[in-house]
């Protein structure tokens, strides 16, 4: 008869093996032994063990805490007992019970000796992990690593490295690569695949904190197929791409992530991990600008990690409600006290970024309070961070050392360590291939750039004022995408979305059930988003044009140049070679009046022809115009117009304004940007002509064109697919594109034209090798961008922009379509004639207005010329 004490041990030491490979597995070897007669206490312990750590491993705490008590009631042996305590220690730490589990796992130490003892030093780092406490986290598992390879414990040795690794990751210290490379190393080699894509996630973690966006993102795709693979959910990681995500910072996304993990880890009871899922969500508020979400959700990310005895996370909580409330405009003595102690609490722990920007707004607020030499003091600490870390951490400190200069009445010094630090980031944003992370990236330079424009402004020096609002003003677009054109993954992501995108309208058209083909579209997107932001960049940016650049290619037109400095709209006019400095007033009025023109202008488009409607939009249209223009009349006279808006005013009907009513105006998202498309070349060869689908108007109207154009290469019906009409646009002089468009505010490279096969993506247009030298969108708000930090545009104009088209007419409105039908016959028989194509549209619009239909004259106005007209 065998020997069931023995064989019980032997089956409870299986299960303990499988857990880091096979968790449901592992429970169920060890229920075997719980089940079996003449087991002996030890037996049991582990088997209640092994069960509780697989429940850690699915993320179920409460079972996981209960079989864990069990184990060290069953145990018999006092090394047994002590290693059920160390286990109990590790899940107590994960359910933010950190002092309790201190107090297990070093009550297990005294009992252990070897490997078991390592193991222990190991657990206890982790729960010293947990609190805060670094540098003796950092000991133990050194340490823990010591003793492993002295024993040949080769799992003991690759926990402790990944650990180890990832500490030092996110302190920004050495050692994380080699340390994660070799657990995720010594993991495969024991077989443990869960445990190896754990250390190989902890790699991309690492890359994202080393500034390494592409390759964390790469990382993190292999690895969450890896878990999927595995079937073990991982909540927590939800964590791990918000920081990554900040760190663009892609703010909306992460804010969505945030959220999410709240939600997840308060469902999973996971407390330690859900605290700090709610300091991110602060983290995300803060940065959105909703101070009230901010400081609500830090303060109660606070009153948990204090409960939990994480002390140095309660203050990185405690940074971010004393940011908010600097934001709204405290400025007293005892939020500066708040601040330095705070940033001392960070600082001494080893978190610099937050203690970073703590210290900056400590600084800013003794400034304010008339504390000049200890704004030098904290502006000078940050300051020597300036030659290392993280592009953003470099950056900020070199913003210290401007506003040090400042205090010190050296703007000279100061406008120098902005422009270094302004280096610093464009070098980190040639590295970003996708324009979604190239655009999202300027709001690291907002405030350097600021404080820059200020020194300029505060000169009253024309040229220099418009050398720094170009210099962090949709730098983005002077760098091409980096999307490889073979990409067959991504291509494949498309086609698949253009499918369910159509079937997703079919069934709304039709009234059937849509709830499956959202679920299916959500993750199309995400899938895409992720694979273009795979993408690592490899340009370089160039500098903003100097005056005297700009006068030789404007000529007789005049270079309006918007700019918001503090709470006012300025302006920066270059015509005949001078550049001239103007006060346009408070930029807020400007931005009401502008979003009032539009609601008359969209009024009149949609609703037709009224005395009210009319009123409004002509009362709107004549308050801006004065705003924005009378200041600069005289330079004006009724030359042609380069217009750079800002924010709001990108979205503006230009022509329905008195003094641009006839006028040849040219948009562009930067003077640089429009410099660029002018110096672009022309093709040869044969314009291309299109219509999509559902648009019998549209139909007609490249019928009409067809005659203006009859060389013109026809894409209609079932030929207008979005292959082909890729394909036309590479090397064409001109193509006409007439579809029902549809502008995404929340991610505008999802914005689409409709075509016969589904609609198209603004995405897809960044795979053309030779961009079409002019392009025209007779589709509702095809002009429309997304505007990020920075003047950072989004969508088909960002797109053509930065390919290298010359120039694109679009509306920034929903447009009718026999208005517009009779305004593209007439801009392309213009086009043809010789015309440029701003001065053609504006003839047009001209002609329009002539006829006395406001609503086919606010439907002309909607269209406006970007690029280089």
């Amino acid at each position: 008869m065998p020997d069931s004490t023995a064989a019980g041990a032997g089956i409870a030491a299986l299960a303990l093996d499988t857990v880091q490979r096979r968790p449901r597995e592992a429970i169920t070897i060890a229920q075997r032994v719980l089940t079996t007669r003449h087991v002996d206490d030890d037996a049991r312990s582990t088997a209640e063990r092994a069960i509780g750590l697989a429940l850690r491993e699915l993320n179920d705490l409460t079972g996981a805490l209960h079989h864990l008590r069990r184990a060290v009631r069953a145990a018999e042996s006092a090394r047994t007992r002590a290693l059920a305590r160390m286990s109990l220690g590790y899940v107590l730490a994960t359910a933010g019970r950190t002092s309790a589990a201190l107090r297990a796992v070093t009550a297990a130490l005294p009992e252990l000796t070897g490997a078991d003892a390592g193991r222990a030093r190991m657990q206890r780092g982790v729960v010293l992990h947990y609190r805060g406490r670094y540098d003796e986290a950092v000991r133990d598992y050194g340490l823990a690593i010591d003793i492993a390879q002295r024993a040949g414990d080769l799992l003991l040795e690759a926990r402790a490295r990944n650990n180890r690794g990832l500490l030092n990751a996110h302190r920004g210290g050495n050692g994380d690569v080699d340390d994660l490379t070799r657990a995720a190393s010594i993991f495969g080699e024991l077989g443990l695949d869960l445990a190896a894509a754990d250390a190989r996630w902890n790699g991309g973690i690492a890359a994202g904190r080393r500034g390494d966006i592409a390759g964390a993102l790469r990382r993190f795709a292999a690895v969450g197929e890896e878990y999927h693979r595995l079937a073990v959910p991982r909540p927590a990681l939800l964590l791990d791409r918000f920081e990554l995500l900040l760190s663009v910072p892609l703010v909306d996304e992460a804010t969505e992530v945030a959220a999410a993990a709240v939600d997840e880890l308060r469902r999973r009871g996971m407390a330690s991990d859900l605290a700090e899922a709610l300091l991110a969500q602060a983290r995300a508020a803060l940065l959105a600008g909703d101070l009230d979400t901010a400081t609500e959700a830090a303060a109660a990310a606070r009153t948990r990690f204090r409960r939990q005895g994480r002390r140095i996370w309660a203050a990185f909580a405690r940074h971010v409600e004393l940011r908010a409330e600097f934001r709204r405009g405290t400025r007293t003595a005892a939020l500066f006290a708040a601040m330095v102690r705070t940033a001392d609490q960070l600082d001494a722990t080893g978190w610099p970024d937050p203690a970073q920007l703590t210290r900056i707004d400590a600084g800013l607020l003794a400034s304010a309070l008339g504390r000049v030499d200890r704004a030098a003091q904290l502006f000078g600490t940050v300051a020597r961070t300036r030659g290392r870390g993280t592009a953003p951490r470099r950056a900020q400190g070199w913003y210290a050392q401007a506003l040090w200069h400042r205090l010190r009445g050296d703007e000279a010094a100061a406008a120098r360590a902005l422009r270094r630090g302004l280096a610093v980031l464009d070098r980190h944003r040639t590295s970003l291939g996708a324009t979604e992370l190239r655009a999202n990236s300027g709001a690291y330079g907002q405030e350097l750039a600021a404080e820059g424009l200020d020194i300029a402004v505060r000169a009253g020096a024309p040229a220099r004022v418009l050398a720094w609002a170009e210099r962090w003003r949709a730098t983005a677009l002077r760098n091409r995408p980096a999307l490889p054109p073979d990409d067959a993954e991504l291509v494949t992501a498309l086609a698949e979305l253009r499918l369910v995108s159509g079937l997703l309208e079919d069934a709304v058209l039709t009234g059937r059930p849509v709830r499956v083909l959202r679920g299916r579209q959500a993750r199309l997107e995400h899938r895409i988003r992720d694979l273009t932001r795979l993408v690592t960049g490899a340009t370089t940016t160039p500098a903003p044009p100097r005056v005297g650049e700009l006068a030789d290619r404007l000529g007789p037109r005049v270079l309006v140049e918007l700019f918001v400095h503090g709470d006012r709209l300025g302006a920066v006019v270059v015509a005949d070679g001078r550049a001239s400095l103007h006060d346009l007033g408070p930029s807020a009025e400007a931005t009401r009046l502008a979003r009032w023109h539009r609601f008359g202008l969209r009024r009149l488009i949609v609703t037709g022809d009224s005395t009210a409607a009319r009123t409004g939009a002509a009362h709107a249209a004549a308050a801006l115009d004065r705003q924005l223009f009378d200041p600069l009349r005289r330079r004006l006279a009724d030359r042609p117009l380069v217009i750079v808006p800002v924010g709001a005013l990108h979205a503006v009907g230009w022509a329905g304004l008195p003094t641009c009513a006839g006028r040849a105006v040219t948009v562009a998202p930067s003077a640089t940007a429009w410099l660029a498309a002018a110096r672009q070349q022309t093709w040869a060869g044969t314009p291309t002509l299109a219509s999509g689908p559902r648009l019998p108007a549209g139909a007609v109207e490249v019928k009409r064109l067809a005659e203006v154009l009859p060389t013109a290469r026809l894409l209609t019906g079932s030929n207008a697919t979005a292959e082909a009409l890729t394909a036309a646009l590479d090397g064409a002089p001109m193509v006409h594109i007439a579809a029902h468009g549809t502008f995404r505010a929340d991610n505008p490279q999802f914005s689409t034209l409709e075509l016969a096969d589904g609609p198209l993506f603004a995405y897809e247009w960044e795979r053309i090798a030779r961009p079409p030298g002019c392009v025209v969108l007779s589709a509702c708000e095809s002009g429309l961008s997304g505007v990020r930090p920075g003047d950072e545009i989004m969508g088909f104009a960002a797109v053509l922009l930065a390919l290298g088209t010359r120039c694109l007419i679009a509306t920034v409105l929903p447009v009718p379509a026999e208005p517009t039908t009779e305004l593209m016959v007439d801009l392309h028989l213009r086009m043809h004639a010789g015309a440029e194509p701003a001065q053609a549209l504006a003839a047009a619009q001209r002609a329009f207005v002539a006829t006395g239909d406001h609503t086919a004259s606010a439907t002309a106005a909607a269209f406006v010329c970007l690029g280089a007209g």
